[in-house]
């Protein structure tokens, strides 16, 4: 089991976790916060959390949207649900072979090396499979909070699932503790990340 206590950051995927999933958006407009996210992480806030986003943007990689596009949703992000400790984001595609795009743990360990925290101290919070394998592998406590689109083995193979980013603090400040993960991490020893 996790050991009780407070985390030493909640990193939080982007979309259909903290916002709306809108694919490959780089509108502003269309950002739209999940329901509880901004209570939520103002609360992580008041007890003094960091908290960070780890975001897989392969539209960048794709040309579906630009750098600036993403930068644009992303301070909309920042203006409708406060500012991040950190922001470690993966603009490569699948076949790019980076160890940052999740599932790899890539952005997890970043996040947690810019917020100066042990991955093994970071709560990760996704939507699907890939934000829970990304935890995993880094060695951080993960919690799956299902959507719709959230596909049943995903929901079945979570070590941890939430019902909305509520459960998720409530959790997290009440010191609800959460399997181990029982893998190692060779993934935390890659170094060589070409770019954020």
């Amino acid at each position: 089991m996790f050991e009780k206590r407070r985390p030493g950051a909640v990193l939080f995927d982007r979309d259909g976790t903290l916002i709306r999933d809108v694919p490959y958006n780089g509108d502003p407009r269309l950002v739209e916060p999940m329901p509880g996210a901004a209570e939520a992480l103002g609360r992580l806030r008041r007890a003094d959390v960091p908290v960070a986003v780890v975001t897989n943007q392969s539209g960048v990689a794709r040309g579906l949207l630009s750098p600036d596009d993403m930068d644009q949703v992303n301070a909309r992000v920042e203006e409708l649900l406060g500012p991040f400790d950190a922001w470690a984001i993966c603009v490569h595609d699948d076949n790019d072979g980076c160890t940052c795009r999740k599932p790899a743990p890539g952005l997890v360990i970043r996040a947690a090396a810019v917020l100066d925290v042990s991955p093994r101290d970071c709560v990760v919070v996704g939507d699907i499979g890939r934000d829970m394998e990304a935890a995993r592998a880094a060695g951080a406590r993960g919690i799956l909070v299902p959507t719709p689109q959230t596909r049943r083995e995903e929901i079945e193979e979570a070590a941890e699932v939430a019902d909305d980013l509520i459960d998720v603090v409530d959790r997290v400040l009440s010191d609800v503790a959460g399997p181990v993960p029982a893998v190692s991490a060779p993934w935390a020893r890659a170094m060589g990340w070409s770019r954020w």
